[in-house]
Parts: structure tokens; sequence; C-alpha cells
């Protein structure tokens, strides 16, 4: 986003926020966008982080746990982990995690796949508190997901209708680096990949358990595709276009 149009809307949602007098919802809602709003401010330092150098990109690797696949259809986020990694490094006390707030009913097999309740998700706090704790987190780091569509899509639903912005924010997804570094792989599941690198299945189909489990192949892939010539996520990004 350019910064001048950037400028005038943030000044117009501004005005907007003046003359909305003393309407509790409506200002909190609108406190929430001008929270994601800034964080757009960061889209430069995304666009810079295309050259910057494998083994010192500040990545968050992250993981969400939904209540189905289809946002369209009203399924629902129902938690959120993260943790930060520096190059290669997984910055083990970097962490994030939180439930969000549901209150349907669970089915069972989510329920059993994610062990949540539904009395856990009813006192957890809303979506857009999380989300905007969450960018606060993220900061410019790029963001990184095992096949990151399941994300893409939850966080774009979210976006637009709690923030109402397109979520802005650069997500890598692990088979970018996969494809590169063992294309004749024929894997597609986040268990399969630990166990042919020999990582510890810990905490699964746990947000945060998920995110540290991807992180962990995150910085394996990284080594990798540098060994390969990748230098930057720019060439990790033309090799993939050219497979």
């Amino acid at each position: 986003m350019a910064f001048e149009p950037f400028f005038h809307f943030v000044k117009g949602l501004q005005s907007r926020l003046n003359n909305s007098g003393s309407s509790g919802t409506y200002y909190g809602q609108s406190q929430q966008q001008m929270a994601y709003l800034r964080s757009l401010e960061k889209d430069k330092k995304q666009r810079e982080a295309l050259y910057v150098p494998l083994n010192q990109l500040e990545a968050v690797v992250f993981d969400i746990e939904t209540s189905g696949f289809f946002p369209e259809k009203g399924d629902e986020m129902l938690s959120l982990g993260a943790v930060k990694v520096c190059g290669g490094v997984i910055q083990k006390e970097q962490l994030f995690y939180s439930l969000v707030h549901y209150e349907k009913p669970l089915s069972p097999e989510i329920a059993s796949l994610t062990n949540l309740s539904g009395s856990q998700l009813k006192d957890a706090p809303p979506l857009g508190e999380v989300l905007s704790k969450f960018l606060n987190f993220v900061q410019g780091s790029t963001l990184v997901a095992h096949h990151a569509n399941h994300e893409k899509s939850f966080l774009q639903s979210a976006s637009r209708r709690i923030f109402r912005a397109p979520f802005k924010h650069r997500i890598v997804d692990t088979s970018f680096l996969y494809r590169i570094a063992e294309p004749k792989l024929n894997m597609v599941r986040l268990d399969e990949f630990c166990e042919h690198h020999d990582i510890p299945i810990i905490n699964r189909h746990h947000a945060l358990g998920d995110a540290i489990l991807t992180a962990k192949l995150w910085t394996i892939y990284i080594e990798m595709v540098q060994r390969l010539g990748c230098k930057t996520l720019h060439d990790v990004y033309e090799r993939v276009a050219r497979l």
C-alpha cells in the first residue's frame, strides 16, 4: 500500500472516530481497526525482507486451530500459536498463544482432535483482541506456516470482518522450501515431515505445539535451501517459479 493512500485512509478513519460520539461498540471496533492499520505501515519492511539473508531473516512461525475448514461457511478460529525464529534459531522464549472466544458447540471430531472444550472457548478473549495482540507480537517479521492456505483464508476472512481491511502480511508456505530442497517428496501432513526429519511429535493439533513443530522444520529447510544457493526469500520465490 503506497504511503499517500494509506495516510489519507487513516485520516478519514480518524475523522470518523472523532465524530463517532460515545458509542462504545463503534469506538472499540474502530480502535481495533486503527491498531490493524498501523500494522500495515510495516509493509515496507515486509518488502525489504525479501532481500534479507535467510540466515538473518526474522520470522514468526504460526498455526491456528479452527472449528472447520471453510470460513466462508461460518467456520471460525479457535486458537492461535506462534514462535519467533531468527535465521535458523528458534527463539524459545518468544512465544504467543491464545484461545479465541467461540460460542457455538464444538463438533465431537474437533473437540477430540484439539482437546479444546466449549467452556474454555467461551471464556477466551474475542477474535479482534487476539489478532491485535498477535500483530503486535509479529511486528515486521515474515509470517511462516505449514501449507499456509488454511491460515491465509481464515486470517483474510477475520481481517475483512473485524478490521474492514485485507490481511497484508506476507505468509511464506513451508512447501516453498521443501519443493526446492526435496522435490521428490510426496508428503503433505506435518506429522509426515516431522517423522521424515526425526522430529519428536509433541502437542500435535495444539496451535502452539504445531507452530513449534513447523518452526523446527523451517530451520532445517532454511539450511538446506541455502546450501542449494538460495540466499534470500527472493531467491526462494524465483526458484519455486521455475519448478
